[in-house]
């Protein structure tokens, strides 16, 4: 019969065990960060946000900006006008997209949001 000789086990775990007793501290150092702190203090002049651009997408592709029907090559002007009235205050756009709606349309219409430096989108179902 012969018997597992487990010294070089015992060897090989006690060499690592030191190897990482040795490298864990170095890799728990601590690391400073300056987090900004609560203010208690209200803003001075709180700004109302603007009224939401509401925007639906029906079965049939066709877009409604907040209820009256528009083209989709129109789009980026209404937005960016929008954005340009307060670029640090912005309304929200709201999209209200059919299910039977055609993604294409939907992609379209987020691509002259992105273009238009909107930067509140938001959808919605209703």
């Amino acid at each position: 019969m012969a018997d597992i000789n487990i010294i070089p086990l015992c060897d090989v775990m006690l060499v690592l065990l030191i190897i990482f007793m040795v490298t864990a501290p170095k890799a728990s150092y601590p690391i400073d960060i300056d987090l900004p702190q609560r203010s208690t203090t209200p803003p001075e002049n709180p700004v109302e946000p603007p009224e939401p651009i509401r925007l639906r997408i029906d079965g049939s592709g066709q877009i409604f900006w907040n209820d009256s029907p528009t083209p989709v090559s129109a789009l980026r002007n209404m937005m960016e006008s929008e954005v340009q009235r307060d670029p640090t205050n912005q309304p929200t756009l709201e999209i209200d997209t059919n299910g039977d709606a055609d993604y294409g349309v939907l992609a379209k219409v987020l691509a002259e949001a992105k273009n238009a430096q909107m930067q509140k989108i938001g959808f919605v179902r209703q």
